[in-house]
């Protein structure tokens, strides 16, 4: 619990530091594109009305089905260069390859093959996390200790008890590390795809306030979606910590 605390802590000293950063350039510059944060803090309860909840949730089920489309190819691939030289031969110099590629740089040829609407948004989304969790996966599974295989191999343990004993609690920590980066990732990109073909979302959110140069309401939707990826961040460090007790370094000390 201490631990917790101390989490919300950190978050609140980076909230109020920006707020200080923000505050201190509006004063500075005097411009309608910084308003005042007080003034934008001040409209909340009524933007609040205005649906924000329902836009919420729509990125929210965007961002989970990008995730855990990821996460069901991502685990059996990353597997599967760990633990085939074959597969690692012929696949990893494709995601090597892949990997660095600006992913958003794909988003016409996704509209094209898939329409405006939800699919082509999620497909983006699992193109941007799903080669983080392969290389996590593939990377932890070839750093574990081999004897820890000699060992449960002598006690006449099979594969699948191996993958349940073994080789999912190693990969655990640094899977969700990975996860961590890739919810990172997922939220940066709403801007973009949820800039079209949809009237719901926190990044059209953003976009229609901008769109109408009403820039308290543009700042609220900032302040929103920063508020969104900082739960789901906290929500899978707190998850790493609990479950993944073993691995000390998972939590903010």
């Amino acid at each position: 619990m201490n631990k917790l605390i101390k989490h919300w802590i950190i978050f609140l000293q980076g909230f109020l530091s920006i707020n200080i950063i923000w505050f201190i350039a509006y004063l500075l510059t005097d411009i309608s594109v910084i308003p005042n944060p007080l003034l934008v803090y001040r409209h909340f309860p009524l933007i609040l009305k205005d649906h924000m909840l329902i836009h919420i949730l729509y990125s929210l089920r965007r961002i989970g089905a990008g995730l855990a489309i990821s996460l069901v190819i991502g685990i059996p691939v990353g597997m599967l260069l760990a633990y085939s030289k074959l597969a690692n031969r012929l696949l990893y110099p494709l995601v090597y390859f892949s990997y660095p590629i600006p992913k958003t740089a794909l988003l016409p040829v996704a509209m094209l093959l898939l329409g405006m609407r939800d699919g082509s948004k999620i497909v983006i989304m699992v193109l941007v996390t799903v080669f983080q969790v392969i290389i996590s996966v593939r990377d932890s599974i070839q750093a574990i200790d081999k004897t820890m295989y000699q060992f449960i191999r002598s006690t006449g343990a099979g594969r699948l008890a191996i993958i349940c004993h073994v080789t999912l609690p190693a990969i655990l920590p640094q899977l969700l590390t990975s996860l961590r980066v890739s919810l990172g990732a997922a939220v940066s990109i709403l801007f973009f795809v949820e800039g079209y073909g949809t009237t719901y979302g926190m990044g059209y959110y953003i976009l229609d306030a901008w769109s109408r140069i009403n820039y308290i309401e543009m700042y609220i939707g900032i302040i929103t979606i920063g508020a969104i990826g900082f739960l789901l961040f906290a929500s899978i460090d707190y998850l790493s910590y609990r479950i993944c007790r073993w691995n000390s370094t998972e939590f903010i000390k």
